[in-house]
């Protein structure tokens, strides 16, 4: 896993170019003295940055020559010509999926997975918890020193993150990005919490929940599981009734779909999701 430290770059002038594997512009807007945004380009894509600071080298000096760059916000395919860019946004938004243990969420997810297994990406979690029997640092969690993590948070580099049990978890920006640098739709799937703290960033996502008919129903299909105490049932039922709670507030989600029927359910999925799909089909052509 890579640093998730700020990057230092050198922006060359706009006269300096060179092939298209390295940086050939930067085009900056300025707030004052300041530069607000920074459009970087490299390998025939664009990446939008904010720009910390300008460092002028010698008096006379342009300011544009350097600049120190914070890591990406927000990530777009933008087409661009030799004279101009155009940065409408084309790529498609990320989907934020929650939902209680037991609505079916996992299900909708493998299933929309497996039908569109060149469309859509998971977002692998970081987490400060030891690896269980068989699962795969990368692959399942980025399995991470607490401190390490802590530091990260406190840098701002993680969309979301909770605390389970005395360990922590969390959505990174760098995993979105790396789903996101494959040209695929990013999901990512976390609780109400993760919800609520992806709402304070600015990927811009669609947000969906996957509520069950009942509680009555949900505790069903929990016991039917015979995989959890009585105890585990009780909080999963405890936290489904806040979520379930929480799902009907106005502009919480952009859609909430009710897994009474596995069949309609997936297919409202689908028909939520069939825009973004469309433009990263697109893409990938």
């Amino acid at each position: 896993m890579p640093e998730l430290n700020p990057i230092l770059a050198e922006a060359p002038r706009e006269n300096e170019t060179g092939d298209m594997s390295r940086l050939l512009h930067s085009f900056f807007r300025w707030t004052g003295d300041e530069p607000a945004v920074t459009w970087i380009i490299t390998r025939g894509r664009i990446t939008i940055m904010k720009s910390q600071r300008i460092i002028s080298p010698a008096p006379g000096t342009t300011p544009a020559a350097f600049t120190t760059i914070l890591k990406p916000e927000a990530f777009s395919e933008i087409s661009f010509s030799r004279w101009g860019i155009n940065t409408g946004m084309s790529q498609p938004r990320p989907v934020v999926l929650s939902g209680p243990s037991g609505a079916g969420k996992s299900t909708l997810l493998k299933r929309l997975m497996k039908e569109f297994e060149d469309v859509f990406g998971l977002s692998v979690s970081h987490t400060t918890r030891k690896p269980r029997p068989g699962e795969v640092d990368g692959t399942d969690y980025h399995f991470v020193m607490r401190d390490k993590m802590e530091r990260c948070i406190k840098a701002g580099e993680f969309l979301e993150h909770a605390e389970f049990s005395g360990n922590l978890y969390g959505t990174s920006k760098w995993a979105v990005k790396a789903v996101q640098e494959q040209n695929r739709i990013c999901i990512l799937d976390v609780d109400l919490q993760g919800v609520k703290n992806i709402k304070t960033t600015t990927i811009n996502p669609i947000y969906i929940s996957v509520q069950p008919p009942s509680l009555q129903i949900l505790e069903t299909r929990l016991r039917g599981r015979q995989t959890e105490t009585e105890d585990a049932i009780q909080r999963r039922l405890h936290t489904a009734r806040q979520d379930m709670e929480m799902s009907k507030e106005q502009g919480m989600f952009d859609e909430v779909i009710v897994n009474d029927d596995l069949e309609e359910a997936y297919l409202k999925l689908k028909d939520l999701l069939k825009e973004e799909i469309q433009k990263a089909e697109s893409i990938r052509k």
